[in-house]
């Protein structure tokens, strides 16, 4: 992934609201214009010990490969035979569950998320954010065609339901905005990052409007996602990918990190009727995950 500007291109608690999820960040921007970003919201924590990191490779390499030869195959049965019905969605649940917790991630689920026909977004730090927000729900994410090709997360989130866009290609746009509205009028949840791309962690970017027309097309609810790595969202910038560091190179590297939390907070659902509009939709959900941050 290369970073131009500082973007890569490419259970349980109910009825929260933004403050049940805390992180560290300036006074909220509203505007969801290209230039609005906000300040920084997290600091890199210094490197831990290479013994310790060795020790971690040590430890979690065999169970990777488990997962990967063992428990892979398992789940592609059960996607086999549950035909994308509960039965498939709980496999996929479970595969990222213990993929999350092979790379040190000890999940905190904060609310609770719609059922049915919900457009999900949230802050995008790095691929690890798919696997988060599939472990707590079934949702068809808006991804870049790219991810088919990685190796092992690319075929499961294949399965997941993914809507895959060609970027650069507005006859691909056309086509992923059609089949997100069709699926949130036929009840299923639908996921997507809208800025765009990740970052470098330190920041939340603008949230670009359009991915919001499929909800007010369809009349379905937002429900926006934050997303926190570490306590007080400290470890933002360690998950998000390096400068040049290519998908192998983030997973390898992640790997070894430090065990820590991580919190997926379901933050209060936008009803598309309440709002002037996508942009307004963008601005409030924005606003949301945004205030999150801000009560840390």
């Amino acid at each position: 992934s290369r970073r131009q500007a500082g973007v890569h291109q490419p259970d349980y608690l109910g009825g929260v609201t933004a403050t049940a999820c805390r992180w560290r960040i300036m006074p909220p921007v509203v505007s969801v214009a290209a230039s609005d970003v906000s300040p920084r919201m997290t600091t890199r924590p210094p490197t831990d010990a290479r013994p310790l990191r060795v020790l971690r490779y040590v430890w979690r390499t065999p169970l990777l490969l488990w997962h990967a030869l063992i428990g892979l195959p398992v789940v592609m049965l059960l996607i086999a035979l549950g035909r994308g019905g509960p039965l498939s969605h709980a496999a996929v649940r479970w595969f990222a569950r213990n993929l999350l917790w092979i790379f040190g991630m000890r999940l905190q689920r904060v609310g609770t998320p719609l059922a049915g026909g919900t457009l999900f977004v949230a802050n995008h730090v790095s691929w690890i954010d798919i696997m988060l927000l599939d472990s707590q729900h079934m949702m068809g994410f808006i991804a870049k065609s790219e991810i088919r090709a990685w190796p092992l997360l690319g075929w499961v989130v294949a399965q997941a339901e993914t809507i895959f866009l060609q970027r650069g290609n507005g006859d691909s746009l056309g086509l992923v905005m059609t089949e997100m509205a069709q699926r949130l009028r036929d009840g299923r949840a639908v996921a997507a990052f809208p800025e765009g791309g990740t970052r470098d962690g330190e920041a939340l970017g603008p949230f670009h409007a359009r991915i919001f027309a499929a909800a007010v097309e369809a009349a379905a609810p937002v429900q926006p996602v934050a997303l926190c790595y570490g306590p007080q969202c400290n470890a933002q910038a360690v998950i998000a990918f390096a400068p040049g560091e290519h998908f192998v190179g983030n997973l390898l590297r992640l790997l070894g990190e430090p065990v820590r939390q991580v919190r997926v907070c379901f933050l209060t659902p936008i009803e598309p009727d309440a709002h002037s509009g996508r942009r307004g939709i963008a601005q409030t959900a924005r606003s949301q995950i945004e205030q999150a941050m801000a009560q840390a």
